[in-house]
């Protein structure tokens, strides 16, 4: 016998970003294809061969958190904390008194932790050569140090967990979000993704790794020179559909489905069969047709590798109606936010279902024959959807794609 699948509502988002301090903000820049991509303002730029990022400019954490609270949150965890307050407060709930937060919990992706906790401990150590450490070291770079603080915030006792799967870290929180809702494990989860770790040892590691443009992120563009790390959080709440319809909520979109697969390939090298089975998943997921996507916001980091496997990786999946697919790559305006980068992007899709907006992909000159879709470039394009598709691809070959639907 076939079991009812319980469908699953966004009824709240949040988010401080490169682009803006709340969700708001970040969509009208996204819809107006405003760039965050900057010289890098924090750390010794001139160190660096590649200087510029896409950080969160004028983020004061004591307009957020008390002394006494912030001396337990790094970077990462303030920024979830604020997002997810935002995301709360837009979908109406109060947990505590209403007794909601048993049957609600929170999963967070973060590709790196508490990286500037890591970073400043490691600088007392062995720069400074002092053997004591900070004694909530621990505790503020721990990877489920965002969920934790969340679900105390909140008084959640569901589900609580981190999810760390380098850049598919936050689909693969929303995706498990989801299934635990379906599963009849919660009625409402908190789930997104952080990420602050523009330190100078990680922007030296990626350095290494010979995949940081010097000058700004061009996806699929011809002359892509690589991809601009950025850091960020945002943050949704999703509801099981009818537990938001029943107490009036606004529905922003529908999750309809997500779908999971790894390369078990290369390390860095992505796979177009291990993208394009993600893909098929989540429309299997979802109950929909390749024909039924409007919209894909796309992985599209800018690197000479990816853009073209993702490219053959949409064309695998769906054929003909490829060319008739708007695809765009917010990446070009907010950055790579590794372990946020998708809930980062969720923004935008769910902006674009909503709004009946395409947001572009700016920083575009020439089109490369090996990407020949339709990138949306430049300029944002007004156009109803009616469902689509955000893909993750992490190094790894770990992919997480999420399915949404435009709320009925």
């Amino acid at each position: 016998m076939l079991r009812h699948v319980r469908r699953v509502a966004i009824t709240g988002q949040g988010a401080v970003t490169p682009l803006g301090l709340n969700a708001a903000d970040t969509w009208d820049a996204l819809a107006a294809g405003r760039c965050a991509i900057a010289p890098l303002q924090s750390g010794p730029r001139e160190s660096l061969r590649a200087g510029n990022a896409a950080e969160v400019r004028d983020f004061d954490p004591l307009q957020h958190f008390d002394e006494k609270r912030l001396i337990l949150l790094d970077r990462v965890s303030q920024f979830a904390l604020v997002a997810a307050r935002e995301a709360v407060a837009q979908a109406g709930l109060e947990f505590r008194a209403s007794g909601l937060g048993a049957r609600a919990g929170c999963i967070i992706g973060t590709g790196a932790g508490g990286e500037l906790t890591h970073d400043a401990a490691s600088r007392r150590l062995y720069a400074e050569g002092n053997p004591r450490l900070h004694p909530l070291t621990i505790v503020r770079a721990m990877y489920n140090a965002p969920a934790s603080q969340i679900s105390m915030e909140f008084g959640l006792t569901g589900p609580a967990f981190a999810v760390s799967s380098a850049c598919a870290s936050s689909n693969h929180a929303l995706a498990q979000a989801l299934g635990a809702i379906r599963a009849g494990q919660a009625d409402i989860m908190l789930a997104g993704g952080t990420e602050a770790s523009l330190s100078l040892s990680s922007l030296r590691a990626w350095e290494a790794m010979r995949v940081l443009s010097d000058d700004t992120c061009r996806p699929f563009c011809k002359q892509r020179r690589g991809l601009v790390l950025g850091e960020g959080a945002a943050v949704f709440v999703l509801e099981e559909y009818e537990h938001a319809r029943a107490r009036g909520a606004s529905i922003l979109a529908e999750f309809a489905g997500a779908g999971m697969s790894a390369d078990a390939g290369d390390i860095v090298f992505p796979k177009v069969e291990g993208a394009a089975s993600a893909m098929r998943n989540a429309l299997v997921d979802a109950g929909l047709a390749p024909q039924d996507i409007g919209y894909i916001n796309a992985h599209g980091t800018g690197t000479p590798a990816n853009d073209p496997t993702e490219t053959q990786a949409i064309h695998a999946v769906f054929a003909d109606h490829a060319h008739r697919l708007a695809i765009s790559s917010t990446k070009s305006m907010h950055g790579h936010a590794l372990g946020a980068a998708g809930a980062l992007e969720l923004v935008a899709v769910i902006g674009a279902l909503r709004a009946g907006v395409i947001p572009p992909t700016i920083n575009f000159i020439d089109p490369d024959p090996a990407c020949d879709l339709d990138y949306v470039p430049n300029h944002a394009r007004a156009q109803r959807i009616d469902a689509a598709l955000s893909n993750s691809f992490a190094f790894g070959g770990l992919n997480a794609v999420l399915a949404l639907k435009r709320a009925d």
